[in-house]
């Protein structure tokens, strides 16, 4: 039996880029028929969100889009995480400098996001809480995450 693939996207308040990965992903591997097989999670760096469902904005273009986001609720990544995520993915440097800061951190291997996608020019996902542009952010998201799922696919499964 195979081991099941654990995935975590890391943003600063969990309640827009990454919960919107995290909703993204896990509908992309239903597609797939891998519930089984690959298991997603979102977190934060800051603690302003904790508990609280994703952004209006988020929620907006996920219903759009027909895809789910329910019991989804923001929560503040930490050191256990580590142990828990093969994959481990934030969505901007700052992020990564605060997870890094986390004890045991320093030795977590993180992913950046749009290094899914290396012909975008942006390097980072903006975050569409300060930028209002959930659309940009989505297609982003979506195209990434094809990305991701085939590496996950090739690299574990």
């Amino acid at each position: 039996m195979r081991e099941i693939v654990n995935v975590l996207f890391v943003c600063l308040g969990n309640i827009c880029r990454s919960p919107m990965a995290e909703a993204v992903l896990r509908s992309k591997i239903a597609k797939r028929r891998l519930t089984e097989s690959i298991k997603v999670d979102s977190a934060g760096t800051g603690d302003w969100h904790i508990g609280k469902v994703p952004h209006e904005g988020t929620r907006r273009i996920l219903d759009q889009k027909g895809i789910s986001y329910a019991d989804m609720t923001a929560r503040l990544v930490s050191s256990s995480d580590f142990d828990s995520f093969q994959y481990i993915i934030c969505m901007d440097n700052s992020n990564a400098e605060n997870v890094r800061k986390l004890p045991g951190g320093d030795k977590a291997e993180l992913l950046f996001f749009m290094d899914l996608l290396p012909d975008e020019e942006l390097r980072e996902v903006p975050d569409p809480y300060f930028t209002g542009n959930f659309e940009q952010v989505y297609d982003l998201i979506d195209a990434g995450c094809d990305v991701l799922l085939d590496k996950i696919i090739q690299e574990k499964l």
